[in-house]
């Protein structure tokens, strides 16, 4: 078992009596643990609790711990099985489902890692009553990523923008983004293709996450479709009362617009996206009309000056 120290501390008790003599990790929470130093304190600790091949790995905590915990079970002897129980919003529709791992190194987020897929995935929306409200907009940034490229997701969530902090309201809907998202998964398992529709939003959120950090992932992921939405605007043909929608929802999931580093620091984090496929370029994943998006290359430096000027009409 691996655990969130979060999680630990709070289901300490229930460990205990229900998974006595099983060895356990306690995983220090937050982002900024997301290191190779984490992965390599988990592996140590799998090794010296003597697991074989045939050994399972229970990672129960947010994104953070499946993370981590799924890159450590693709690593160990070559592949041992993984179950992922989410307890944070985010982690539930997002990060749980589709058998991304990795941690981030070297300044780039989600550098190094690998695909491996859970073997069960268990959610409990009980969990989502232990979150603060932080995290419940921490979930939300997902959630409004899967309704810019779902239509019935979209319609849902714009029928019901007063309840976007409801957690059952909440909870009826995490099985929709988990059906959504495992089904691109299921066609595209290695982001070949349909999958890059997941990376909406992530681009220019992630160059923000970078060279920002005060806010959780899921925030940036909201600052990203409403700035990338902006950037749909600038380049394509899109449905523009369609995108004034998808903002709304987003500015509602929010809240203040934050203050934000200079926007030359986050272009410059966003050159190092690996999404890209060109040195030179900055590669998005756009919404343009409900549930249609499109990838949008743009050369670094009109990314650059265009984010500097986005963000001014966001202010």
């Amino acid at each position: 078992i691996c655990a969130s120290s979060t999680v630990y501390a709070r289901q300490k008790r229930a460990l205990a009596r229900h998974l006595a003599g099983v060895p356990g990790h306690v995983m220090p929470a937050g982002e900024e643990h997301k290191t190779m130093h984490t992965l390599c304190e988990l592996l140590s600790a799998m090794a010296q609790a003597g697991l074989t091949r045939r050994a399972r790995l229970a990672c129960i905590g947010g994104g953070v711990v499946g993370d981590i915990g799924g890159l450590a079970a693709a690593l160990y002897m070559r592949g041992i099985d993984c179950v992922q129980i989410p307890t944070t919003l985010l982690s539930q529709v997002d990060s749980s489902v589709g058998g991304k791992t990795a941690v981030d190194f070297s300044g780039v987020k989600n550098l190094v890692g690998a695909f491996k897929q859970p073997s069960t995935v268990l959610v409990d929306g009980a969990f989502l009553k232990t979150l603060p409200p932080r995290e419940i907009r921490c979930g939300l940034g997902e959630i409004v990523k899967h309704a810019a490229l779902s239509a019935p997701l979209f319609d849902r969530l714009w029928e019901n923008r007063d309840k976007l902090f409801d957690l059952a309201f909440l909870s009826d809907i995490v099985p929709l983004n988990i059906a959504f998202k495992a089904d691109v998964v299921q066609k595209d398992p290695r982001e070949q293709g349909l999958r890059k529709c997941l990376n909406l939003g992530h681009t220019t959120g992630h160059a923000f996450e970078l060279a920002h950090g005060a806010l959780s992932h899921g925030e940036y992921v909201l600052i990203g479709i409403l700035y990338e939405a902006r950037f749909a605007l600038r380049h394509l043909d899109c449905d523009g009362e369609y995108l004034a929608a998808l903002q709304t929802l987003a500015r509602a999931a929010l809240g203040e617009l934050p203050a934000l580093p200079d926007a030359a620091v986050a272009a410059e984090r966003a050159k190092l996206d690996k999404k890209n496929v060109a040195r030179g370029e900055v590669v998005m994943t756009v919404p343009v009309r409900k549930g249609e998006y499109a990838l949008l290359a743009l050369p670094d430096e009109v990314y650059a000056r265009e984010l500097m000027l986005i963000g001014g009409e966001l202010k």
